[in-house]
């Protein structure tokens, strides 16, 4: 209401009233007054000091404005390039052999979004002729640059497109599938400009700005900030991805990601992308891994990782619980490869795999992004767990067989109640001879919760063979006698062998 009108009972007038506000505002500015120096000074001898406010300004420009990376741009945008490929589509789209993601559409990681598509938007068919576009950038004068492996996959003629729209041939030098990367060649000028790899791995909340050809618009230039670091989004063995925020979008593969000193920090390679779009979740190859990997493709052409032979799966905390572990660390091997330096240096199934060469192992991924720099032949001491014990074996690495993908399985939670139907393997047609076989499932029970299925074969129930149903249950029995709260589960699946940690109670 107007304040001419109706004043409080104490006041006389409108002048009054007016007075007071007045008076109130200059309190209120006197408050705050003093709070701001109470804030940046002691209030007097023994009087507690107050933390100074956060002083945000050198974040930012000294004009107050948002950082600005023109200078920065204009420094490295010449060694960007994009990348226009001929290839021979050998496949649906998603379904393709070296492309991450089985089946793009039912994922949210959206490996497709930076591969070619007819004009309706729709998957061209296999055994077509397509033209796709990527990016790339030079990580020498000579005139080798990066990009993904999915963009020059199956290529039959590849040809870069510089900033100043000079255009040149390249070929294919060297691909590494399981990292998504490629090396490339281009006949030119003398020198090419060129961007280094940064030597450090850049922190979550850092600035970095991402360049390349999305939607062929080349030359185009994003900027965020790095969102995590040691990403694992099922993209292949060797997971370790950078995720920022700048927007990455089709077209985008194989570009650079810079810091703020122009060094490159990763190659842009996936987005998470439920609606087909950038929505702010972008993944990198760190500048680490591409730096190994071109100089190795530079040097050999080719990719040779160390291999110790073994199937693995994570140390969950009721794995670890059966197994008397302290931690749920480390890499639980379900079973040595026939042939493999692992099965011959003496490592069994459900050995506990945590460390190499007094390298503590995290878990599965880690020890196969460990082993995979390893070079072959070479001697290395393995740290395991075995019953408890802790033992060190001596192996020789070897040569990653090209024809082999790693595989970490996954375990999952589940209540106290099994749930599922047994019988002895000889009983079943074509089960074999050997262990107990799961004739059917409880879709409630726990053995479904730890994602046992029809048709899995019980080989060992707490480290003892079984060959029959009471064996199954005797040893689920002496396990809870032994106050143990799940007990260790050797299975045989269409997928190969793992373990699962089944409750006793």
């Amino acid at each position: 209401m107007d304040d001419t009108t109706v004043s409080p009972p104490h006041a006389k007038g409108p002048i009054a009233s007016h007075k007071r506000k007045l008076a109130a505002c200059a309190a209120v500015i006197a408050a705050l007054g003093a709070t701001a120096v109470f804030a940046n000074n002691n209030m007097g001898p023994g009087s507690p000091a107050v933390t100074p406010a956060i002083d945000l300004s050198t974040a930012h420009q000294a004009s107050g404005s948002e950082p600005s990376f023109a200078n920065l741009v204009q420094s490295v945008k010449p060694a960007v390039v994009s990348v226009y490929v001929r290839a021979d589509q050998v496949d649906d789209m998603g379904d393709t052999s070296d492309t991450p993601g089985d089946d793009p559409q039912s994922l949210p990681f959206d490996f497709r979004q930076f591969m070619p598509q007819s004009d309706d938007g729709n998957a061209k068919p296999r055994h077509r002729m397509l033209e796709a576009q990527g990016s790339g950038f030079f990580i020498s004068g000579d005139g080798y640059l990066i990009t993904n492996n999915h963009v020059v996959d199956h290529a039959k003629s590849v040809e870069i497109a510089m900033e100043d729209g000079k255009r040149y041939p390249a070929r294919v030098a060297g691909t590494d599938p399981k990292t998504d990367l490629a090396l490339l060649k281009v006949e030119g000028p003398s020198e090419f400009p060129f961007v280094r790899f940064a030597e450090a791995a850049p922190r979550v909340g850092d600035w970095v700005v991402a360049m390349g050809n999305p939607f062929g618009l080349g030359g185009t230039v994003t900027a965020g900030i790095v969102s995590a670091n040691g990403r694992d989004i099922g993209a292949g063995p060797y997971d370790d991805f950078i995720q920022i925020d700048a927007p990455i979008n089709k077209g985008n593969s194989g570009g650079p990601t810079f810091n703020q000193r122009g060094e490159v920090v990763g190659v842009n390679t996936a987005i998470f992308s439920p609606s087909g779009g950038s929505v702010g979740i972008a993944f990198d190859i760190p500048a680490e891994t591409a730096k190994r990997v071109s100089d190795e493709l530079k040097s050999s052409g080719q990719i040779v990782r160390g291999w110790i032979g073994v199937s693995i799966q994570p140390v969950t905390p009721d794995i670890a619980d059966s197994l008397g572990l302290k931690e749920a660390k480390g890499a639980l091997v379900d079973e040595p490869q026939t042939g493999g330096p692992a099965i011959a240096a003496g490592i069994k199934p459900q050995d506990v795999i945590v460390s190499v060469d007094g390298k503590p192992i995290k878990d599965g991924r880690d020890l196969a992004r460990t082993i995979a720099e390893i070079s072959p032949g070479k001697s290395i001491s393995v740290g395991l767990v075995r019953d408890g014990q802790a033992k060190t074996i001596d192996l020789k690495v070897g040569t990653f067989p090209r024809e082999r993908t790693a595989q970490l399985k996954r375990s999952a939670g589940g209540d106290t109640k099994l749930g599922m139907t047994l019988a002895p393997a000889d009983q079943v047609q074509g089960a074999g001879s050997e262990g107990v076989v799961v004739v059917n499932v409880d879709p409630d029970g726990a053995a479904a919760q730890k994602g046992i299925q029809q048709g899995d074969i019980i080989l060992s129930v707490g480290g003892k063979t079984v060959s029959g149903p009471r064996d199954v249950t005797k040893a689920l029995s002496e396990a809870k006698k032994q106050s143990k709260r799940a007990v260790l589960m050797q299975l045989k699946t269409a997928g190969g062998a793992r373990y699962v940690a089944i409750p006793t109670v």
